[in-house]
């Protein structure tokens, strides 16, 4: 090889090496800011849970925890799963085990939930996942779980055009998205971010469509990651059983 050749080729394997720790380096960064969990609820035992045997919301991850080992269960994840009322009812709807136990909210008003567009996530009884907008949402008789929240992150890949990329509405988050495989993620922010932010991060891990759970009373329990928060005062919590 002659050594024009070689100092070619150095120079594209230098530019290859390059990119590549530049990448490795936002990975590591978004890794440092976000905890995610990806799973294939076709593989997997997801349910979304609200009150116990008694009629008594869970209210937090401990109290789920404690009533799944009860019952023979290990938790492997669980993270709060929308907004909800001062009396610890979810805000819109809310389906369980194919009944509907609140009702689609498709009225206007203040806060986050009324952020348009809002939206959908839910799970079909063959364990398929979406994320829908709430005016397209439909329930045929076979959506086994679903919460209603909002606003929509990503719609369809893009970022919601409400979200301004600079803006100082920083706070904790929590969210959920589906991606092409039919494999859900869910993630929450370790530090506070903007609305911006948290959409790009479900779009870098190509997320088609990802709705905003909550906010700064985010929780998640990861185990595997060494990730316990038990704590919280919630209405849904969405979790994962072995």
């Amino acid at each position: 090889m002659k050594l024009k050749e070689i100092s070619i080729a150095a120079i594209i394997l230098l530019t290859q090496l390059f990119f590549l720790s530049c990448r490795q380096a936002s990975s590591q960064a978004e890794n440092d800011k976000f905890a995610s969990f990806i799973i294939n609820p076709k593989a997997a035992n997801i349910e979304f849970y609200w009150k116990d045997d008694d009629g008594q919301a869970f209210k937090s991850i401990k109290n789920l925890k404690s009533y799944l080992e009860k019952k023979g269960k290990r938790l492997r994840f669980a993270m709060n799963g929308g907004m909800y009322q001062n009396d610890n009812f979810p805000k819109g709807l809310f389906v369980q085990n194919q009944k509907t136990l609140r009702e689609l909210d498709t009225q206007d008003g203040d806060g986050n939930f009324y952020l348009k567009p809002n939206g959908v996530f839910y799970l079909t009884t063959d364990g398929a996942a979406f994320i829908t907008q709430t005016s397209n949402f439909k329930n045929d008789g076979e959506v086994r779980f679903a919460t209603q929240s909002g606003p929509m992150l990503l719609i369809d890949g893009a970022i919601n055009p409400q979200f301004t990329e600079n803006s100082v509405n920083l706070n904790i988050r929590n969210g959920v998205c589906t991606l092409p495989d039919n494999k859900v993620a869910f993630a929450v922010a370790r530090q506070k971010v903007s609305f911006y932010e948290f959409a790009q991060y479900f779009k870098n891990i190509n997320c088609q469509n990802a709705l905003y759970l909550d906010g700064f009373v985010s929780r998640i329990y990861l185990p595997e990651e060494n990730i316990e928060q038990l704590d919280g005062d919630f209405a849904v919590i969405i979790g994962v059983t072995a």
